[in-house]
């Protein structure tokens, strides 16, 4: 879980000494291997109170880089990172109480702050975590951000008349995901009841069960770049009334596009077309693959698996040519691939029992070419489509 910080390490870090003591670290490589090494260096330089302090520093900061904008010169936790929303995300967040007054419950390190402050008429950021609201305060000044900083517990309002942003923990002490509502911190019932009659937006992993959150919220599922990162639940007027549930998936430039339950899903199911597409995790972790379908005049393979197939893919996505299909066995699979000279494949897989890994050791490829291999269960037989990946 990394290195624990206290109050007298963050005005350490904040401190000339500690500011040039971490730049100097950072330049080291900062591996597994090199970690001895790392280590002498931080103590000859900060002596042994502040070394790990400000090499943990160092290597959240290499860290955060793919994760946050501008945040060289940030303090962190390596939990608060670990939660920390992407700055594309916590922007398209903030976006929905652009001119709102807010305030941020959990704002750990104020990763959220920061877009919240730069959309928002005023913010307040709270937290119990007095080391966290110290960070929080440094990063905003480092963002050139300002908002009122309290030490309140999230379950004590401290605010009225502000939409209510609030994160729960979500992690356990030794590192393991909480999916449970009633495990995180503070727990997903006792924030609604608490803020019953306020606007509010919960950031909840995507794994969360949703049929435990109540009918009245419109749940947000959001990838990013492919990668399903989180589940907004919005009450209140900040929710859709029309939706109950909505995918949105956002490239890392901050573009992007959302499908709601609102829209028709009375798409077909189809004999396998000239394309097959795996529509992006938020589609189908929302429960949308019809919608998405519809909209695209796709249909499915299988009502029961989210493969889809069309003869022409939207634009923009990474979708899959079909050159040939057939029952899957492996010895037939086998067999096509010999025959189309593929030596590189990519194997993926819905409805079947099928390890990709272990069956492609066991195909012993040979060839010059690449493919992509579809595996399905569609009706009562297992299928095998054969393709070419292609970005449309």
């Amino acid at each position: 879980m990394g290195y624990t910080f206290d109050l007298e390490d963050v005005v350490f870090l904040r401190s000339t000494v500690g500011r040039d003591a971490v730049a100097e670290l950072s330049g080291l490589a900062l591996t597994t291997s090199t970690r001895l090494s790392d280590v002498a260096a931080a103590r000859k330089l900060v002596g042994e109170r502040f070394a790990a302090a400000a090499l943990e520093t160092a290597v959240l900061r290499r860290r955060a880089q793919s994760k946050l904008d501008d945040c060289a010169d940030w303090l962190f936790t390596d939990s608060a990172l670990q939660q920390a929303t992407a700055s594309v995300v916590a922007q398209h967040r903030a976006g929905r109480l652009a001119g709102r007054d807010v305030h941020d419950v959990t704002c750990s390190i104020g990763a959220d702050l920061v877009a919240l402050t730069a959309v928002a008429a005023r913010c307040v950021g709270s937290d119990l975590d007095r080391v966290r609201l110290s960070m929080a305060r440094h990063n905003l000044a480092a963002a050139g951000r300002s908002a009122a900083l309290v030490e309140a517990d999230a379950l004590r309002p401290v605010t009225r008349g502000a939409a209510v942003v609030a994160d729960p923990a979500r992690r356990d002490d030794t590192g393991r995901r909480r999916w449970c509502p009633a495990d995180l911190v503070p727990p997903l019932d006792e924030l609604l009841d608490v803020y019953a009659h306020r606007d509010l937006v919960v950031k909840s992993a995507p794994g969360l069960d949703f049929a435990a959150v109540p009918e009245d919220a419109e749940v947000e599922v959001v990838s990013l770049a492919g990668q399903v990162r989180e589940a907004g639940l919005w009450f209140g007027e900040l929710a859709d009334r029309r939706v109950r549930r909505r995918a949105t998936v956002l490239r890392p430039d901050g573009a992007g596009w959302t499908i709601t339950d609102a829209e028709p899903d009375d798409c077909p199911v189809s004999e396998v077309r000239q394309w097959i597409l795996d529509p992006d995790g938020a589609v189908v972790r929302a429960g949308l693959v019809r919608h998405y379908a519809v909209r695209h005049g796709l249909a499915q393979l299988d009502p029961h698996i989210a493969y889809l197939t069309g003869d022409e893919p939207p634009p923009g996505i990474r979708a899959f040519r079909v050159f040939e299909h057939a029952r899957y066995s492996e010895k037939a699979l086998r067999a096509q691939l010999r025959r189309h000279e593929v030596g590189r494949l990519e194997i993926l897989v819905r409805g079947l029992d099928v390890d990709p890994d272990a069956l492609r050791r066991r195909l012993k490829l040979k060839g010059a070419r690449e493919a992509t291999v579809v595996l399905a269960r569609v009706g009562d037989a297992a299928m095998a489509y054969l393709c070419h990946a292609e970005r449309t």
